[in-house]
């Protein structure tokens, strides 16, 4: 429970309701108390940090001004939430956020009727908004709809769509449209868009002699309302060196100080008696109040556990085991020291790739395109076109919002490019939109695509190497976090495409894992006496070795995280069928489910892929399995 010596404003706000009923002199008081609560709750639990430090007044001014939940405030990038869940009812459940049971790490639409839009992936509140707008215009409700965009967001081309429909359509809607312009994402934002809000700076005289004349001249068609438009536009241009917004037909205020209480306060007020479509243009600094953040921004994005008065410290004993990250970072700038053509690509994940040390190294071929997942793949296509060796790296999640991209732009042509594919399969505590558990199914299906899944560190190293010399679209897929702790060589060694490894042989079943499941297949192998199989390769797959194992086995089980439906198991079955070979056949892999956020390791019980799961499993379908024999060496 919250300190009410400590909070006593902030003890008293168990809704926004509450917050409504004090006057407008205690709200910066209530910033005060939220940003240090803020500060104590992360602190304990670990989380995302700095970008809710940022927005502390802007969400204490929304939610004073505005009758939420009926009036609808749509965030984007939800790692900015956490304050606007302490203010709406979760204040005391905050330190939970991220663990199992505990608050979501985003809005989500089911744990509060606060969380108008589910968020995870960047640049959709913007569409979002304007579809709750447009809808309750035509039912009828005056609600008022907010979608508040920041840390990078706006770099996405879906935020350019939804601005190009709202500001086009002859319906006006009213919609305010808030960007939380910090010059951040995780790493700091790039782009000439950047740069341009850079250089932006408001003019309240203009924005009061533009309404009215507004509303002098009527209807917005009309010869004189068109030359008062233009006239404006050229006028404007003296005092705002970009009219971006204001050309795809939004008002816009500002930039404004977003932790500035009065002039948010003052500002909003007016924005709220405006029709139409406004954006208004605040000035925020990410880790706002917390010097620490402030001072390294990108390490304060997201933190463990720490103490607000010492700070974030770096672990200290023995060395930690290198993270798959890891490994593709090492490999990335070994191989790039061998191979001139190799061109690296990031859609706005510089530290979460892996990609800080080749950033350094080797500027000149180092591309971050910002959040922009579907233009980071089809550069990388234009690029194979010209000869360059070009390597994306890319979250599994991430990577879904580029499919097409990958369908038409890389696997149709053939295109030479690899994917490095992190986070895939289960990922934890960041919940359902992070999880990596599709990649196998959405990949296996490419025509001309190479998959392959590492069953451990060196692993992924060979088959980065195999990747990036196969002559067309490769794919390797790796979980967060580290393996079973494998020594990784420094030799830039290819695998056979499409070959298998076997690890044990033994009977009467067969045992075939996919990547991270492939330690804990061993486990289980050894305990049942069972043969066991690194697959590898997801596509193509070792034919001729499973066609072996289900002539001279009793059963087949195949493991992988991710899920069953369409994924690598799919593919043994599939192939099996095709060659009119019937084997009982058993798919351990994620649920037809979207899994909350949890630990990885509490996912992956949950789904029975645990090493007591899949034993289980095994025993149910084969209840008599008989006591295991000596194994043989394969």
């Amino acid at each position: 429970m919250i300190d009410a010596s400590r909070y006593p404003l902030l003890s008293r706000i168990d809704r926004p309701a509450d917050l409504r009923q004090l006057p407008e002199s205690q709200l910066r008081a209530v910033a005060d108390e939220l940003r240090a609560y803020l500060i104590e709750s992360v602190g304990k639990s670990g989380g995302h940090f700095g970008a809710g430090l940022g927005v502390v007044e802007l969400t204490t001014v929304l939610h004073y001004l505005y009758q939420t939940p009926d009036d609808r405030i749509v965030w984007d990038v939800g790692h900015q939430c956490y304050p606007h869940k302490i203010l709406t009812g979760r204040r005391d459940r905050i330190h939970t956020v991220k663990q199992k049971d505990g608050v979501a790490p985003f809005p989500k639409r089911e744990e509060s009727e606060y969380d108008t839009f589910g968020v995870g992936h960047s640049s959709t509140s913007i569409s979002a908004a304007l579809g709750m707008a447009i809808a309750n215009a035509r039912a009828g409700n005056p609600r008022r709809v907010v979608a508040v965009i920041g840390d990078g967001a706006m770099t996405a081309g879906m935020a350019y769509e939804a601005l190009g429909h709202a500001g086009g359509m002859d319906d006006e809607p009213d919609l305010l449209v808030i960007l939380n312009d910090n010059r951040m994402s995780i790493s700091e934002a790039v782009g000439g868009l950047t740069r341009m809000l850079g250089r932006l700076s408001g003019n309240r005289t203009l924005n009061a002699l533009r309404e009215s004349g507004k509303k002098l001249l009527g209807d917005k068609h009309s010869p004189p309302a068109r030359f008062i438009k233009r006239w404006e536009e050229h006028w404007k241009g003296m005092f705002v060196p970009s009219t971006l917004f204001e050309e795809m037909g939004f008002h816009y205020t500002g930039p404004i100080d977003g932790h500035d209480i009065d002039a948010l306060l003052a500002t909003l007020k007016t924005l709220q008696g405006l029709k139409g479509p406004q954006l208004l243009h605040i000035i925020t600094t990410k880790g706002k109040g917390y010097q620490p953040a402030e001072g390294d921004q990108i390490g304060y994005h997201a933190v463990a556990p720490f103490d607000p008065a010492v700070g974030v410290v770096p672990a200290q004993g023995k060395p930690k085991k290198p993270t798959y990250t890891d490994v593709f970072g090492d490999w990335l700038c070994d191989m790039a020291a061998a191979e001139p053509r190799l061109l690296a690509i990031t859609p706005a994940m510089r530290e979460g790739s892996g990609l800080v040390r080749f950033s350094q190294e080797y500027p000149d071929r180092y591309f971050d395109v910002a959040i922009a997942e579907q233009h980071a793949v089809t550069l990388a296509a234009g690029m194979a076109c010209e000869g360059a060796k070009p390597v994306v790296a890319i979250y599994s999640t991430f990577l879904q919002r580029a499919y097409d991209q990958l369908v038409h732009d890389v696997a149709i042509q053939k295109l030479d490019v690899l994917f490095a594919i992190d986070r895939a399969g289960v990922v934890g505590p960041d919940g359902a939109t992070h999880a990596g558990n599709l990649d196998l199914s959405y990949l296996r299906c490419v025509p001309n695509m190479v998959v392959m899944a590492p069953a451990d560190e060196n692993e992924c190293r060979q088959m980065l190497t195999t990747g990036f010399h196969y002559p067309g679209p490769a794919a390797v897929r790796y979980p967060r976090g580290t393996g079973p702790g494998v020594a990784v060589q420094p030799s830039l060694e290819t695998l056979p495409i499409g070959k298998a490894q076997l690890r044990r042989r033994g009977g009467p079943l067969a045992l075939l894992a996919f990547g991270a499941l492939v330690p804990v297949a061993e486990q289980v192998g050894e305990a049942l006496g069972l043969t066991v199989v690194n697959m590898r390769f997801v596509k193509p797959l070792d034919r001729d070795l499973v066609l072996e194992l289900a002539q001279t086995h009793a059963g087949l089980v195949t493991l992988e995280d991710n899920v069953v439906a369409g994924g690598a198991g799919s593919g043994v079955a599939e192939l099996l069928a095709a060659e009119g070979v019937v084997v009982p056949i058993l798919h351990l892999g994620l649920p037809d489910a979207f899994q909350h956020h949890a630990s990885r390791e509490q996912l992956l019980a949950e789904a029975g892929l645990d090493v007591a799961g899949i034993r289980a499993s095994i025993l149910r379908r084969w209840p008599t399995l008989d006591t295991p024999a000596r194994a043989v060496a394969p």
